[in-house]
């Protein structure tokens, strides 16, 4: 147990305010001012591990703690989590959940958020940049486009612990910007759902890696290539747009390296 709880659960006072903040997409310059400033006044910050280090770094007089959940690694339980929020607020003035990209975009911020709403403890949310704008404003490439895409659908593979097997791909999507996060891991179970569910083999697709950072890659490629895109990105948090706003992009490689079966990062 943590340095706050004892054997009959936290004791609440409610000394303290819990915020959730969006750290954005990695680029600290485009944190927002409140975010910013209560990083600086913050007294201790729950990070996830795909937060910028210079974010963190905000955070002067506080004590960080890692709560990270990255796929394939060990990972922090959410109810450990919300119980450290918990208790937190009852030893601290300013909590700060620091979440990478929007809090509210596949960040489990509702279980954070009901977790404090169940404990009187009361909080506030502070958003940030989602990945899919990051990338978008790094393409140069809006994610809608009058008579190419009236919507975006925002989707992810992944499924909890427990959580039944769903068709994630929507119908809709076919007329609309699919974009598709924590889809480095999936290429394969992505590829085959997106044919199941009827869309072209050569619908355009570009996976960002490390958007808005200096060190961002652009994978262009086609939903029947994703693997082969897939497998030239790294280790940073990548995010797959589908759709013909795309077209622009995924054809600025040269149409001869997909005949020999190669694919190139653009440099943006």
């Amino acid at each position: 147990m943590t340095d706050w709880d004892n054997a009959n659960g936290p004791k609440i006072n409610r000394r303290g305010k819990v915020y959730i903040i969006g750290a954005g997409s990695g680029a600290t310059d485009l944190l927002t001012v409140r975010a910013s400033r209560i990083l600086a006044e913050s007294d201790v910050v729950f990070c996830d591990a795909l937060v910028n280090p210079e974010v963190t770094s905000l955070a002067t007089r506080a004590k960080v703690i890692s709560v990270g959940k990255r796929c394939g690694h060990a990972s922090t339980a959410q109810r450990f989590i919300n119980r450290s929020l918990v208790g937190a607020a009852s030893r601290y003035e300013k909590v700060v959940r620091l979440k990478g990209g929007d809090p509210m975009i596949f960040g489990r911020a509702q279980e954070e958020i009901d977790a404090l709403k169940a404990a009187n403890i009361p909080f506030e949310v502070i958003p940030g940049i989602t990945a899919a704008l990051a990338a978008s404003a790094d393409l140069g490439v809006s994610l809608t486009k009058r008579g190419v895409s009236r919507s975006v659908v925002f989707v992810t593979p992944r499924m909890g612990d427990n959580e039944p097997i769903n068709n994630w791909v929507p119908p809709e999507s076919m007329k609309a910007t699919l974009v598709i996060y924590m889809a480095a891991k999936q290429s394969v179970l992505i590829r085959k759902a997106l044919l199941n569910a009827g869309y072209k083999s050569a619908t355009p697709a570009v996976f960002v890696e490390n958007a808005s950072l200096s060190n961002r890659h652009v994978f262009p490629t086609t939903i029947a290539r994703i693997d082969e895109a897939a497998m030239q990105l790294g280790h940073g948090p990548a995010i797959l747009l589908i759709g013909e706003v795309c077209t622009s992009i995924a054809y600025q490689l040269d149409a001869a390296l997909f005949d020999q079966g190669s694919l190139t990062s653009l440099a943006y």
